[in-house]
């Protein structure tokens, strides 16, 4: 199955999934670009995660966004990791590339959105990086805290960018600990 079906099975992120595949929580495999995930192993992990304790408030460590393929970057007093791949954690957006890095596809909570409208969603985020200074994640942005998005159906909806990178981020980290 792939990663919108299994995020639907699992009551998780896409983002979720997505760590899950590359962390090996899951058995899955890339075909053509895009993650295959073993419905067996899928559903071990629910039960798995169905036996843990109800979710905590995840606190952010420098630590947690290098083991999500963060970068390190100090100068000075500044003790940054910056997440060049942030993208990927968008809560509830899942965006599939060509080999050449084009968009071949792009979905906002299952509903597709023209591969071109996506430039402008990614565009309106400059960077995402945690600061161990202060604790906290930052997103630098254009406006993201609230895009305008154009269904393939033609029908719009307002799109809080930032608050989907933080859940999605968060999601992920809890799934990786």
């Amino acid at each position: 199955m792939n990663t919108t079906t299994a995020a639907a099975e699992a009551k998780v992120t896409v983002a979720t999934i997505r760590t899950w595949c590359r962390i090996g929580a899951v058995a899955a495999a890339k075909v053509a670009g895009r993650w295959v995930i073993d419905t067996a192993s899928l559903a071990r992990r629910v039960a798995i995660g169905a036996m843990k304790r109800p979710a905590t408030q995840v606190q952010l460590t420098a630590d947690d966004i290098i083991r999500l393929g963060g970068r390190r970057w100090q100068k000075g007093d500044m003790d940054r990791v910056y997440l060049n791949d942030w993208q990927d954690y968008i809560q509830g957006v899942e965006i599939d590339y060509y080999k050449t890095g084009n968009v071949c596809g792009a979905a906002i909570d299952g509903r597709g959105i023209a591969n071109g409208r996506v430039a402008a969603l990614l565009g309106a985020v400059r960077k995402v990086y945690f600061d161990s200074a202060d604790g906290l994640l930052h997103i630098n942005h254009y406006g993201a805290d609230c895009v305008e998005i154009r269904y393939l159906d033609g029908q719009r909806t307002h799109l809080n960018l930032v608050a989907r990178i933080f859940a999605g981020i968060k999601a992920a980290v809890a799934a990786a600990r």
